[in-house]
């Protein structure tokens, strides 16, 4: 069972607090959730939407389509009137409204919807726009909203201006009652979420009315849960993975969709651990002036021997560039995790994208080592945010750990247990020496050197090459020599680090899906009709060093190789060819800001097997 429940509105209107709602109603209600959230680059005002899909099964995407459309204002019943499936709720008193009245919509999306109503034969009005999804098969509900508005304010002894505020809820208390659930578990979430008395009675009878109000569609009953479950975005998995790997300093410029990691671990500062290194771990997070003092904060911590991260997006990626460069000749463990979304320049903000996996593969001049590993979903965004501090220490050498805006801005309701294991801290060659004056960069066969910290024993550190001792020199036969140690740290990782944790596989077939990041969630949920149709999955894990030969193991003698991706170029797959000498025979992309869903990527391996080289997705408002 699975149900895609979608609620829209202006933003800065709750549209955010009644998704949260209704997730926590349902998961008390004993359900698995995946929700995103899609919302524009502005404070207020334009459209955004936020999506849940429930199940009895653990689930780890969303759909192209909704089965239950919730709108309380015209804008949302325009953006999605012809996604919806089986239900619609809409407010009945502004079916006259028609597109050119919403001003906050954007021309394209207004052209493109009055269009398609206009080859119907339908006006662009609500009321039309709701008969085309009756036509199509859904059911059109309407909620009085204005009754519930007014009987608030009555009741609560408020301002209708005040009382209006309600609305939001009352269309998630209209939604329990279409899916048949009890309003029990919304009730206790409203009281979770609103500390002041006056709110809690406001949204508390505004979710009865409605829920009074209409009809229930679905018969769905309370599941038993047989452990506990967590809810969780993927900024809060990895700062949670951070704080378990033994985080110790962090610095940031505010920038989305990054900074949310960042505001997180400020709120919570310290975390009791169940391990004997990490008792009670306690990090500082320092709010940078921008991002050049960013990287370089957090390299300076690293070399005092904290184990240190910084956080960002596409633009401050690029302004951290030098800054990395600085911690590859210098051989500093830092970690930067990198929210990816829509590029270049200032691109889409607020929307998600895979495009800057070449950029994080070959981030600032020269070469030097860099370990990069791409997260593909919030259980490894948690346990790869360990993995990464541990390589960087034990590497001494920068780690990227990638993952995208799609990732940060959508939670999971899934069991607490996927968070519980060994946290293995591995610290490397951090030495305490013998002596004042130490050769912090001395020539080993495996290219990674004790490391002390700053303030134990006498050490330089500079831009410029240097020798072992850290002296400025640019005599050629050093230069060689410590070039080509630098670089022996990436083929030391490469032989260290088993191919196998590199890589996920999923199912087997005689047709391969190459994927990376995010797309895992679709290909999942999906998994057992690819496996039908005999297509396997690969999932790339680290792209820095890559699996080079278990990659050309796995894809030998396949019929089909599709890479699955959320950019033009299909960088993956040309980061495989590049390594395996392997070439993609198909592919399935996605670009327009929003992220690939399950029922796209069956479209998509479908049209590529069907002999459609290129594919192109594009769903999502």
């Amino acid at each position: 069972m699975r149900i895609s429940w979608l609620i829209g509105g202006p933003q800065g209107q709750g549209v955010d607090t009644s998704a949260n709602l209704f997730g926590q109603a349902v998961a008390k209600a004993g359900y698995y959730i995946f929700g995103n959230r899609e919302y524009y680059s502005n404070i207020k005002g334009r459209h955004s939407y936020f999506q849940t899909v429930l199940s009895d099964n653990p689930v780890h995407s969303v759909v192209s389509y909704a089965d239950i459309l919730v709108a309380f204002e015209p804008e949302t019943v325009f953006q999605h009137f012809d996604e919806v499936r089986k239900v619609v709720i809409y407010d009945p008193s502004q079916a006259s409204v028609s597109v050119p009245f919403v001003r906050s919509m954007e021309p394209e999306i207004a052209e493109e919807k009055s269009k398609l109503l206009e080859n119907e034969g339908l006006r662009p009005t609500v009321n039309d726009a709701i008969t085309y999804a009756v036509k199509r098969g859904a059911k059109a509900i309407g909620l009085d909203y204005d009754s519930i508005v007014v009987k608030v304010a009555e009741e609560v002894n408020v301002p209708r201006s005040v009382a209006e505020r309600v609305k939001n809820v009352a269309a998630v208390g209209a939604s329990l009652k279409v899916l048949g659930l009890p309003i029990d578990g919304l009730l206790e979430a409203v009281r979770n979420a609103f500390k002041n008395e006056l709110f809690i009675r406001m949204n508390s009878l505004a979710a009865k009315l409605a829920y009074d109000q209409v009809p229930s569609v679905y018969d769905l009953k309370p599941l038993e849960r047989k452990e506990p479950r967590v809810w969780m975005d993927g900024n809060t998995a990895v700062a949670l993975g951070k704080l378990a790997g033994g985080l110790r300093f962090q610095s940031y410029y505010p920038i989305t969709p990054a900074a949310d990691e960042s505001v997180y671990l400020e709120a919570v500062e310290t975390i009791e651990m169940e391990v004997n290194a990490l008792k009670k771990g306690g990090v500082i997070v320092v709010q940078t002036e921008d991002e050049l003092a960013a990287i370089n904060m957090a390299s300076g911590a690293a070399l005092t021997g904290a184990r240190a991260a910084t956080s960002t997006s596409g633009p401050g990626f690029s302004l951290m560039a030098e800054g990395i460069g600085w911690a590859g000749m210098n051989e500093v463990p830092v970690v930067i995790t990198y929210y990816m979304r829509g590029a270049p320049s200032t691109g889409q903000p607020t929307r998600t994208g895979q495009a800057d996996l070449k950029f994080a593969l070959n981030v600032s001049h020269g070469e030097f080592p860099r370990i990069v590993i791409a997260s593909g979903d919030h259980v490894e965004a948690f346990w790869d945010a360990i993995w990464a501090l541990n390589l960087a220490e034990r590497y001494q050498t920068p780690v990227i750990h990638l993952l995208e805006k799609a990732i940060a801005n959508s939670y999971v309701v899934t069991e607490e247990s996927n968070f519980r294991g060994e946290y293995v801290i591995d610290r490397g060659k951090l030495v305490r020496p013998e002596t004042d004056y130490f050769p912090r960069f001395q020539v080993t066969e495996d290219g990674i050197s004790p490391r002390v910290r700053l303030g134990d024993a006498g050490v330089f550190y500079s831009g410029d090459e240097h020798n072992e001792w850290g002296h400025i020199t640019e005599a050629s036969t050093n230069r060689r020599t410590m070039y080509e140690k630098r670089m022996r740290k990436l083929e030391t990782a490469d032989r260290e680090i088993p191919e196998e944790k590199r890589v996920n596989v999923f199912g087997e077939g005689d047709y391969a899906v190459v994927t990376w990041g995010f797309t895992k969630g679709a290909i999942l949920d999906v998994l057992d009709e690819l496996q039908a149709m005999g297509v396997m999955a690969i999932q790339v894990r680290m792209f820095s060093p890559y699996p080079r030969n278990l990659m050309r193991k796995l894809l030998q003698g396949k019929k089909a190789i599709i890479a699955l991706e959320g950019n033009y170029q299909a960088q993956g797959a040309e980061v495989m060819t590049e390594q395996t000498g392997v070439f993609p025979t198909h592919y399935v992309l996605k670009y327009n800001g929003r992220l690939i869903t399950s029922d796209e990527v069956m479209e998509g391996v479908k049209r590529a097997l069907k002999g459609e080289r290129r594919v192109v997705l594009s769903a999502g408002q």
